[in-house]
């Protein structure tokens, strides 16, 4: 039984914290880079006294030891160094290698009067500000304080947005079940990724009897917070009217009317609701504008899931089909959201549904767990791991007679 599970993106909101190299000094400190010891002994002569610490190195390598090392609030660096001093090769990969590092350090570069065209390029690379040599003392320093100042107030706004966002995806976590619920005779997998740590993407599963159980799963247009709110008044709806007595069109109805009367414009919400009855082995379904689950045969062929009606949220007074479809003994029903089959590769080429159900077809004979795993591992294959929206897959297993 596959069960919810953070992103790598995820954890990594809760560790960020800890992670960060941020100076939470009261005296701010900057790093020099700069293989001139004549004007790193000029820059201590101006620095001295005004609160500023510093730390000096002559190479990059020194300067991406130092920045791994401690904490600091700002990188004032030279883009020309012993080893190439008139391209600034060295110094525009030390940026970037400053960036990759920590991705809020402020930058500002030095440079001689004939490099000005380079010291323009390393702002297009995200180079706060430069500095031409000679340099006005006043100048320099209010440049340093007013990056150094700006730069914390960036780490502060970006530590309350990484907290928000942790809070967010804990509540959220809290919406989706902790368990996942099973009847004897079928089995039930599920995996669910969002992309930034929050998403729009939200599956159920309700267990209202020994043979009877409910699933659905939903994708809300956008991503982050607004969508994750949205996804939750989803959930709530759903399980507020979700019943064994409920039909699925009955429910989409009225979870639809929910919608209509609370959803910003422009908002939709692609929603497939299913109900299972094990006695009878009919699964009674209504699709509201979501991608057709894969019902697929032990002989292989495959049904596609699309009796319903639109989106949700856009048309108040909307009707939605129902459907009823046999699922027998070794019969595999397949639900996903975008997140897989627009998932893409190096070569911006989508995986799409073709790939899913052709993996779908090769590995029927799995069981629900080791099928859901193996859809997931040729979608991560395809894409070298590189996920650019939510995505979950529910697969309902029934057992071989």
């Amino acid at each position: 039984m596959a069960i919810p599970s953070k992103s790598l993106m995820a954890r990594a909101l809760d560790d960020a914290g800890d992670n960060m190299r941020v100076s939470c000094d009261a005296v701010p400190r900057i790093l020099i880079a700069d293989d001139q010891p004549d004007l790193i002994d000029a820059l201590r002569l101006l620095l001295k006294g005004e609160g500023i610490d510093y730390d000096a190195v002559t190479s990059p390598e020194a300067a991406l030891g130092a920045l791994a090392s401690r904490a600091f609030d700002l990188v004032l660096m030279d883009l020309n160094y012993t080893g190439d001093t008139t391209s600034g090769r060295e110094g525009i990969d030390l940026l970037a290698r400053v960036q990759a590092l920590d991705r809020l350090m402020p930058v500002i570069v030095m440079t001689g009067w004939g490099s000005v065209d380079l010291a323009v390029e390393a702002m297009r690379r995200g180079v706060r500000d430069f500095v031409q040599k000679p340099w006005d003392n006043a100048h320099l320093l209010a440049t340093l304080r007013h990056e150094i100042e700006a730069g914390r107030v960036r780490r502060r706004a970006d530590a309350a947005e990484r907290r928000e966002l942790s809070e967010a995806l804990r509540i959220q976590q809290r919406l989706l079940p902790q368990q996942v619920p099973q009847i004897d005779g079928w089995e039930l997998a599920v995996s669910w990724q969002p992309a930034s740590g929050v998403g729009g993407d939200c599956f159920d599963a309700i267990r209202f009897s020994d043979t009877r159980l409910a699933l659905s799963i939903a994708d809300v247009v956008g991503k982050g917070i607004p969508a994750a709110l949205l996804m939750s008044n989803l959930q709530a709806a759903v399980r507020a009217f979700a019943s064994e007595a409920a039909d699925p069109s009955a429910l989409c109805q009225q979870v639809n009317r929910i919608l209509c009367g609370n959803i910003a414009e422009g908002r939709f919400i692609s929603f497939f609701y299913c109900v299972l009855d094990a006695a009878s082995s009919v699964l009674s379904y209504t699709n509201a504008g979501h991608y057709l689950p894969m019902l697929v045969r032990t002989d292989g062929r495959v049904d596609r899931l699309g009796a319903g009606g639109p989106v949700l949220g856009v048309i108040a007074a909307a009707d939605y089909e129902q459907a009823d479809v046999a699922i027998g003994p070794g019969d595999r029903l397949i639900l996903f959201t975008d997140g897989l089959t627009e998932a893409r590769d190096c070569d911006d080429c989508e995986f799409g549904e073709a790939r899913l159900l052709q993996a779908a077809v090769c590995h029927r004979a799995c069981s629900a767990p080791a099928l859901q795993a193996r859809l997931a591992a040729a979608v991560t294959t395809f894409t070298g791991g590189r996920m650019q929206d939510d995505a979950t897959l529910m697969v309902l297993a029934a057992d071989a007679a």
